[in-house]
């Protein structure tokens, strides 16, 4: 296993979550007296495990037909449109 992988995913992914809806969603049914927390929590890790497993899956078949340079690429310019499209419609 390498640990540097390890830790550059654990911290994006971390960073990446924090205050996004699914949190947000997460604390809101956190918020209600009758609800076991635990069940809440286990739903959720559950959840962002799978989601995490089918992006692994998604980028190994996608691997193969684009090279990882251009994925990359591809997804930073995603994000730099999105974040100029946010700052437009605000």
């Amino acid at each position: 296993m390498d640990l540097k992988i390890l830790s550059t995913v654990f911290a994006s992914v971390f960073i990446a979550e924090l205050g996004d809806k699914t949190q947000l969603a997460t604390m809101l049914f956190a918020a209600d007296k009758d609800a076991s927390k635990l069940t809440i929590f286990i739903g959720a890790a559950l959840a962002l495990t799978l989601t995490s497993a089918i992006g692994v899956a998604a980028g190994s078949v996608v691997s193969q037909y684009i090279s990882a340079k251009t994925m990359q690429y591809v997804a930073g310019m995603g994000f730099v449109g999105i974040g100029l499209w946010t700052l437009f419609k605000a």
